[in-house]
């Protein structure tokens, strides 16, 4: 069966309504359901995540960049809002099956509205109002607040970490090659990086990558790497991040120790660590198999990440009964490269002082 055939079975799948074209058969359409006055709040969220007042907020965010409705028949940037909103809510379209009244829409009308509405959500200045990197002092030194308040350790701005997104196996053409895509468990899929506070609100995302790129090399080509070079360079070395042992110790990022003694002042060190950083395995996208091209892929992942923030803004608790992760995805834990460079040599040494400097000062029973 040929990809785009696969697609629209799929998402065929999902509806409720069907337009029927055959001969002496005209289309038949059923009223979309006005959820904003047919659903009570806690429905409303259920089914699309957002709140009420949260996707009147998107529609008027995204309108500017979306076509207007032209005819009597065409399709509302609402509506069209609205059924991407339930796609990127079910995460399956399996899970939609007899659940579409909301739309109304045929298979390929369902198809347009997810397209139009990721690649709106995906213009730049939409994707800097909910996801940013602090630019700013007042702004680092509000996230590093966060983070002190809840571990007692000053200093952190962040925790870092990739996640692989699996996806369907792509045609030949492309960016990459489709054997690119396949990680080291031996599925498909995007290496997504993921930057996020202590509230798990995402503060930087890089979808750019196929599963065969390793961790620390997304690490090295993150605007946030150079970001955060620079400010140690500069002087300004109160600030850093966390990372697994899938990145380079730097001053900047620290990383676990290697089989610390127990009890000692660096296993103490690498229990915070690792306590610290369950923060961004909160907010790691999973249980996801998205059916489209890696290019089309990214955006959506972009696009869901911008959803995640809207609801971690307005105190949207994530839903308890996810189903269990059918493909154990990849958190990147596994070794960092040894890069034979002087410069990086300097940096490792550099990181360790930083690295033992916070043991000594935190970790170490008086």
């Amino acid at each position: 069966m040929a990809f785009q055939e696969f697609e629209q079975l799929m998402i065929l799948q999902q509806l409720e309504f069907v337009e029927l074209e055959a001969d002496n058969h005209p289309r038949r359409f059923y009223q979309a359901q006005n959820v904003f006055e047919e659903l009570s709040d806690k429905q409303f969220i259920k089914k699309f995540r957002l709140s009420k007042e949260l996707a009147g907020e998107l529609i008027e965010v995204l309108t500017p960049y979306m076509s207007e409705q032209t005819r009597k028949t065409s399709i509302s940037i609402e509506r069209k809002v609205l059924t991407a909103l339930r796609f990127f809510a079910s995460g399956s379209y399996q899970l939609d099956i007899g659940d579409n009244r909301s739309s109304g829409l045929s298979q390929a009308s369902v198809s347009r509205c997810i397209t139009e509405v990721t690649d709106a959500m995906n213009m730049s200045d939409v994707v800097k109002r909910y996801v940013h990197f602090p630019d700013s002092f007042e702004k680092l030194n509000t996230i590093r607040r966060g983070f002190y308040e809840k571990t007692g350790v000053p200093g952190v701005i962040g925790c870092i970490d990739c996640t692989h997104i699996a996806i369907f196996p792509p045609r030949s053409e492309g960016l990459y090659a489709e054997h690119i895509y396949v990680n080291r468990k031996g599925y498909h899929s995007i290496n997504t990086q993921l930057v996020c506070d202590s509230d798990t609100r995402i503060l930087n995302v890089n979808a750019n990558y196929p599963g065969s790129t390793h961790d620390s090399y997304i690490w090295r080509q993150s605007c946030v790497s150079t970001y955060m070079e620079n400010l140690h360079s500069n002087g300004h070395s109160s600030y850093f991040l966390l990372g697994d042992s899938g990145y380079p110790l730097r001053s900047w990022l620290l990383t676990p120790l290697s089989d610390p003694t127990p009890d000692s002042p660096d296993a103490r060190y690498d229990n915070w660590l690792t306590s610290t950083r369950s923060t961004i395995e909160r907010c790691l996208l999973k249980h996801r198999v998205l059916h489209y091209h890696p290019e089309r892929a990214s955006k959506i992942i972009i696009a869901c990440t911008i959803l995640h923030n809207m609801c971690i803004n307005d105190n949207i608790p994530v839903p308890i009964n996810e189903p269990d992760d059918p493909v154990n995805i990849d958190f990147g834990m596994y070794d960092a490269q040894i890069i034979p460079d002087p410069v990086v040599g300097q940096q490792l040494t550099i990181g360790r002082s930083m690295q033992q400097l916070v043991i000594r000062s935190y970790f170490t029973r008086r």
